[in-house]
C-alpha cells in the first residue's frame, strides 16, 4: 500500500465526528506566547481534510503555532519535491508524514535533519521499532501513525477463522485468494519468512529470499487476484467471490460492523505492521517548532484520539492510552507484530521486483 492511499481510506472514517480536545501539556510558553506558523506535509483529500478540521486546530490552540498544511502527493512524488527543494535551501513543509522506504530514501540523501529526543519528551514513548535513525544514532524521524494487514474471510465460506498465514498456502482454497499486487506492498516475502522460516532474519541472504520466493511460488494457484485497488477486492470479499486474503484491520472491522459478513484475523504469526512516520526536512527554518509539533502528536491522548476517529493503530504502548479493549482491538492487537524489511525493498528493489515479476506474478 501506499501509505497516501491507506491514509486517505481511514480519513474517510474521521468525517462523522470531532475529535475532543487534547490536552495541552508541557509546550514551552515562550512558543504559545509569539505568533509562530509550521507548514505541515500530510496526504491529500480526506486526511488532509480530517487533520485540518480536527487536529490542527487543537494543536494550534495549545501552543499558539499556526498549521499551514500541505497536501503531500502520494507514493515518493514528495520525497523527490523535498530533495529538489532542499538543493535550494527551500523547504515546501517542515515536517512531513512519510513512508517507510521514502524515509530510508531521505536518509541516504541526509535530507532529513537529526532530532532531539530531549525536546520531545512524549516522543519517548513511541515503540523503538517507530523510531527512525541514521547509521551514527541520530533520531531522523518518529512514528506517527501505523495499520495492520491482516489475514481476512469471509464468514459464510469460511465459519472458522485460520489461525496461520499458511492457510494462504492449502490446497483447498485454489482460486480463493485475493493479495496486494506488489513485492512492496503485500509484504508477502516478510509473512513466508515468518510462516515457514523462522522469522524475518531468514531474509538476510540472497539464497534466503529466494527461498521465500520459492514458497511463495507454491500457493500461486490458490490467488484469484492480484489487486492494486483495494476496492475491488473489499467488494469481492464481501459478495464471497474471492473469500479469502489480505486485507486492512481496521476496514474489514467496519465492514463486519456494517453487517457484512467478514472477519479480520491476527495469525499467530502476527499481523502485518506498517506504518508513517514524521520528519523534518534539513531546509527548514522552523525546526523547533517541529519538534514541539512532532511531541504533541506523540501524546497518549492524542495518539488514542486517532484510533477512534482515523482508524490508526497507536504509536505507544496501548498501557499509555486510555483505549478500550474494545478500540484497541478494532485497530491493533497485543500479537508481536511482522514488520517489513523496508531496507530490503530499498537497497535490493530491483532485484525483488524482477524475481517477483518471474516467479510470483508473471
Amino acid at each position: 500500500m501506499k501509505i497516501g492511499a491507506g491514509l486517505d481510506r481511514r480519513a474517510v472514517l474521521a468525517g462523522a465526528g470531532g475529535l475532543a480536545a487534547a490536552a495541552a501539556v508541557g509546550f514551552p510558553s515562550i512558543l504559545r506566547a509569539q505568533s509562530k506558523s509550521l507548514k505541515v506535509g500530510v496526504y491529500g483529500g480526506y486526511f488532509k481534510n480530517s487533520f485540518d478540521k480536527h487536529i490542527f486546530p487543537d494543536f494550534t490552540k495549545a501552543t499558539g503555532i499556526a498549521v499551514e498544511a500541505v497536501a503531500e502527493p502520494t507514493g515518493e512524488a514528495w520525497l523527490i519535491q523535498l530533495e529538489q527543494a532542499a538543493r535550494a535551501r527551500q523547504a515546501p513543509a517542515d515536517v512531513s508524514m512519510m513512508s517507510q522506504v521514502a524515509m530510508l530514501k531521505g536518509m541516504a540523501a541526509e535530507l532529513w535533519a537529526p532530532l532531539d529526543p530531549a525536546k520531545m519528551p512524549n516522543a519517548a514513548k513511541v515503540k523503538p521499532a517507530l523510531i527512525n535513525k541514521y547509521a551514527d544514532g541520530r533520531v531522523s524521524g518518529i512514528g506517527a501513525v501505523s495499520w495492520y494487514i491482516t489475514l481476512v474471510t469471509n464468514t459464510k465460506t469460511y465459519p472458522q477463522a485460520p489461525e496461520s498465514w499458511a492457510a494462504l498456502w492449502d490446497p483447498a482454497n485454489k482460486d480463493k485468494l485475493g493479495l496486494l499486487a506488489l513485492v512492496s506492498n503485500s509484504f508477502l516475502l516478510d509473512v513466508t519468512a515468518a510462516t515457514f522460516f523462522g522469522g524475518s532474519k531468514h531474509l538476510d541472504t540472497e539464497q534466503g529470499q529466494l527461498d521465500c520466493f520459492k514458497k511463495l511460488a507454491e500457493m500461486k494457484g490458490n490467488v484469484k487476484l492480484w489487486y492494486r485497488d483495494e476496492a475491488q477486492f473489499e467488494a469481492a470479499l464481501k459478495s464471497g467471490e474471492i473469500p479469502m486474503g489480505q486485507y486492512y484491520h481496521d476496514v474489514t472491522g467496519l465492514a463486519a460492523a456494517d453487517g457484512h459478513p467478514v472477519r479480520s484475523t491476527f495469525p499467530k504469526e502476527g499481523g502485518i505492521l506498517d506504518s508513517g512516520s514524521w520528519a523534518v526536512s534539513k531546509a527548514s527554518k522552523a525546526g523547533d517548532l517541529a519538534h514541539v509539533f512532532i511531541d504533541y502528536m506523540s501524546q497518549p491522548q492524542v495518539q488514542a484520539l486517532l484510533s477512534r476517529k482515523v482508524g490508526t493503530a497507536p504509536t505507544i504502548d496501548r498501557s499509555a492510552t486510555d483505549l478500550t479493549d474494545k478500540e484497541f482491538a478494532a485497530v491493533s492487537s497485543d500479537l508481536a507484530p511482522i514488520i517489513p524489511r523496508y531496507d530490503l525493498y530499498l537497497s535490493k528493489a530491483d532485484w525483488l521486483n524482477q524475481k517477483w515479476t518471474e516467479m510470483i506474478v508473471g
